[in-house]
């Protein structure tokens, strides 16, 4: 969501990187180690599986993409309806627009690669998220690095992409082991009743107003802390070449001084989406001032994403990337 948000503008767009030696490009080296036959006695083996499947697939456009431009690459992964947070406030959707906005980048006559370090899935297996590392090379042979996180649906046609971003970093990531897979404790099957599905999307909803309302009482340090999962990630600034990972870590990242007093900003969802068994969602909105410099100009504030997660419909939502 919003770490590197709160401390300067945000930018937008499991397998191991390949350190980049003489130019060489992001690579996906292996996957997770095979789980352990104990593992399987106590675990549903279909949520692992579940998450492999969208992890070979965001590597497989990957692939795909260094022989396309970066309008083909784009438009072959992302949904219709995808969905990105743009410069000065702007949430930007659908494809046509999303392309278009990510063309303005220096790297739009750059070929992509990238790999994942890490993939989720929700319980009906029709949500997840990846996110991970992509190197953009450059008609002179010039590399320029980011960050970037996707979530996943899964449409009649396969997982397609829908929300991306990627924050730009100054040099090459240093080469990253594989998190953890995020994973239901079972695969069930998705719910067509849209009562509850609503009902699942104003918990959500809920869940971003309480964070910010929590951060106003408690100080941003404290409501990262208190609103994060464990394993939670944060792409961090421009001079973060790793992700930030675990919410004792984000909160000190997004706050390092003055993190116990009341934030002086504030957020809330302007829309999300969230699956259809009511564990895996996202939260898209735009963070402004509480106090306005110049009433006569406002802020247009910083758009941002934020992936939930929590263990079933009755638990809490927690941020598990953003």
């Amino acid at each position: 969501m919003r770490p590197t948000l709160l401390v300067t503008s945000a930018l937008l767009l499991a397998a191991v990187l390949t350190p980049l030696h003489g130019g060489t490009r992001l690579a996906a080296q292996r996957q997770p180690a095979p789980r352990r036959n104990s593992d399987r006695l106590v675990a549903d083996p279909a949520p692992l599986a579940a998450v492999t499947t969208l992890l070979e697939i965001d590597r497989a456009f990957s692939k795909t993409s260094s022989d396309l431009s970066m309008r083909a690459a784009l438009d072959a992964m992302f949904a219709d309806g995808v969905i990105a947070p743009w410069q000065r406030g702007e949430i930007v959707k659908g494809k046509a627009a999303v392309i278009r906005a990510m063309l303005q980048s220096p790297d739009s006559v750059a070929k992509l690669s990238w790999a994942p370090i890490r993939g989720g899935v929700s319980a009906d297996g029709l949500h997840g998220f990846t996110f991970g590392y992509l190197a953009a090379e450059h008609p002179d042979g010039r590399l320029s690095h980011s960050k970037y996180m996707a979530y996943w649906v899964r449409e009649p046609r396969g997982w397609r992409v829908a929300a991306w971003k990627r924050r730009p970093i100054g040099a090459a990531p240093l080469a990253s082991e594989p998190h953890a897979p995020s994973l239901p404790s079972r695969i069930v099957k998705p719910t067509t009743n849209t009562d509850v599905v609503a009902r699942y999307y104003r918990s959500l909803v809920n869940a971003e107003a309480g964070f910010s309302q929590l951060a106003q009482r408690v100080g941003l340090s404290r409501a990262f802390a208190d609103m994060g999962s464990d394993d939670a990630v944060n792409m961090g600034g421009p001079d973060d070449p790793q992700f930030v990972v675990g919410a004792a870590n984000i909160a000190r990242a997004v706050a390092p001084v003055n993190g116990d007093s009341p934030a002086t900003i504030t957020w809330g969802a302007d829309t999300a989406l969230v699956s259809s068994s009511g564990d895996l969602g996202i939260t898209f909105g735009v963070i402004r001032p509480k106090v306005q410099q110049d009433p006569s100009a406002p802020s247009p504030g910083s758009a941002f994403f934020t992936i939930w997660r929590r263990a079933s419909p009755s638990a809490p939502w927690r941020y598990i990337a953003e």
